[in-house]
């Protein structure tokens, strides 16, 4: 019964809408439609150029994910060190408590392995300059903070998504280039910010890019898809990095290549989204990508097809004129509140997410092999995640994710304590379940964003739930270093965070098989109607009177 009464206000909703946009009409001879209209009817929800396209644009996750993690190698503690002068420090062979150098005279130790194998082992950030080796990761997520304001306003109003992706790569293989001469600790923390900045853009493009060429029931599992190649970007970190082990310079100048070589040899596969295209008034190219989607697909479109521009009114090919919308997300109540619970909820996932992965160093573990089992956990992630986002509610998903992923790195602490093969074990094997699911928390938020904005605000608001995120992980790397000292207080903080983000979810709308709206106003007057029609269709069958409400029993949703 509630599934037919939802599918009854769904078509009364889609029927009003469609006459008031003008998409049913008594002229033959012109077919006015949607963007979403024309893919699911004529270029198809998912056809093989739209996934051939999809992949095109999530290759660049790959190296964005090198250049988030990078860190966990280039600024790793050594495993380390040995006594040189037997009479300063009493004798020969490995020793692993740093904290023992720390009044020792320079020159009667050395570190185990190479003396510029990471950040740490080459400029002596120990003892009292421990601090200084988290500043490096906290002013890169800062970097990508920043530039995540920068790229989605750019992406919105000016560039679009493909130029401003171009505009991220190139920059991303400048600054990871020049972070291999950096010649301390400063110009390093430097290039680390720049290279954050560079970077941010990347996520933000792919993910829009992808999600907007195809149809409502494919954008869950396609913004999916680009979290694959981020894994797979994360998996190869432990190859290239062991390769480069005894020189971290090394292995910047490696990754430094992937984003150029994409820019060259990807970048011209990548289409413009229509959307975009449409919301600036140059409907005649928004037309030709959708044609040429069509055409790739085996499909062709109708003869005398206009698209609907999102005020209602149509948009005459060849019209080129730049409309520039006047709508604020910020001035807008509704989406206000909204985009401050996400930024909220993203800055805890944020922390967990990064978070875990940088303290992998703090387990008892092979750092390599550590990283390996956290990036293969990455994949039963994001596939369970592909699966689940076709039938399962987006807010149920989310929150169930960071509550596992809270109660997973609260039982760690139990495992800090004492030695032992076993328990090591059973602490690593906790913690993998926790960064898979606090993964597929971070994949879900991206996603849940997506469909949470109309396509005016889109990217910004993208851009806007990165920072949060970002923010959370800029904090994280600080926690990391106290963690060495405390390993059981950074984990009751990420088990915390993680079930705050959880519980502040609750309060978001529901967004699973919704449409993607193409403005602030045309969004909240189509939630509107379809929240009066449910309203009264809940009202009908409860048998309640017309002024009471059956909505409120299940709380607000923004």
């Amino acid at each position: 019964m509630d599934q037919e009464m939802q599918e009854l206000v769904e078509t009364e909703g889609n029927i009003h809408s469609a006459v008031e946009r003008g998409t049913i009409t008594s002229n033959h001879d012109e077919l006015r439609l949607t963007v979403d209209e024309v893919v699911e009817r004529h270029v198809g929800n998912l056809g093989v150029w739209q996934l051939m396209h999809v992949m095109v644009v999530s290759v660049a996750w790959m190296f964005d994910a090198q250049n988030t993690l990078v860190t966990i190698f280039s600024d790793a503690q050594p495993s380390g060190w040995e006594c040189v002068d037997k009479k300063v420090c009493g004798g020969g062979g490995k020793r692993e408590g740093l904290s023992a150098v720390c009044g020792l005279a320079a020159g009667s130790w050395e570190w185990i392995g190479e003396s510029k194998s990471s950040t740490i082992a080459e400029w002596s950030l120990i003892c009292d300059h421990k601090f200084l080796a988290a500043v490096p990761a906290s002013l890169f997520f800062l970097g990508s903070l920043l530039g995540s304001a920068m790229y989605g306003r750019l992406a919105d109003a000016y560039l679009g998504r493909k130029r401003t992706l171009f505009l991220s790569c190139i920059l991303t293989f400048i600054t990871t280039f020049c972070t291999s001469f950096s010649p301390n600790i400063w110009v390093y923390s430097f290039l680390r910010f720049a290279n954050g900045f560079s970077r941010s853009g990347i996520g933000i493009c792919c993910l829009v890019l992808s999600t907007e060429v195809v149809g409502r029931k494919w954008r869950g599992q396609v913004g999916q898809y680009g979290f694959f190649f981020f894994t797979a970007g994360f998996l190869s970190l432990p190859l290239i990095a062991y390769f480069s082990k005894t020189h971290w310079r090394n292995l910047y100048r490696i990754i430094s290549l992937f984003p150029l070589l994409y820019a060259l040899v990807f970048y011209p596969f990548v289409s413009e989204s229509p959307r975009w295209l449409l919301i600036r008034g140059r409907s005649s190219e928004a037309l030709r990508v959708l044609e040429t989607f069509a055409r790739r697909n085996g499909r062709q479109l109708p003869h005398q097809l206009t698209l609907v521009d999102p005020s209602g009114t149509k948009v005459e090919n060849g019209n080129t004129e730049n409309k520039k919308s006047s709508e604020s997300l910020w001035k807008t109540k509704w989406a206000a509140k909204r985009m401050v619970v996400v930024m909220v909820a993203g800055f805890g996932v944020g922390f967990v997410y990064y978070g875990v992965q940088l303290n992998v160093g703090n387990l008892k573990f092979n750092l390599y092999l550590t990283v390996a089992i956290n990036a293969l956990m990455e994949i039963p992630a994001v596939f369970i995640g592909s699966i689940l986002l076709g039938f399962t509610k987006r807010r149920l998903l989310f929150s169930t994710s960071a509550f596992i992923a809270g109660a997973s790195c609260l039982l760690c602490i139990i495992f800090t304590k004492g030695s032992g093969s076993a328990r090591g074990w059973a602490q690593l094997s906790i913690e993998a379940v926790g960064f898979m699911a606090a993964s597929l928390a971070f994949d879900v938020i991206y996603i849940y964003c997506v469909e949470l904005f109309p396509t005016n605000v889109r990217n910004f608001a993208v851009s806007l739930l990165r920072q949060a995120l970002m923010l959370g992980a800029s904090v994280a790397p600080l926690l990391v270093v106290v963690g060495r000292l405390n390993p059981s207080l950074s984990f009751v903080v990420f088990g915390c965070l993680s079930f705050f983000s959880g519980v502040l979810s609750l309060w978001l709308k529901e967004t699973r098989n919704s449409p993607l709206y193409e403005t602030l106003k045309q969004q909240e007057e189509e939630e509107e109607k379809l929240r009066t029609a449910t309203l009264r269709a809940c009202n009908e069958s409860s048998g309640l009177e017309p002024g009471d409400n059956a909505l409120t029993k299940n709380g607000p949703r923004l």
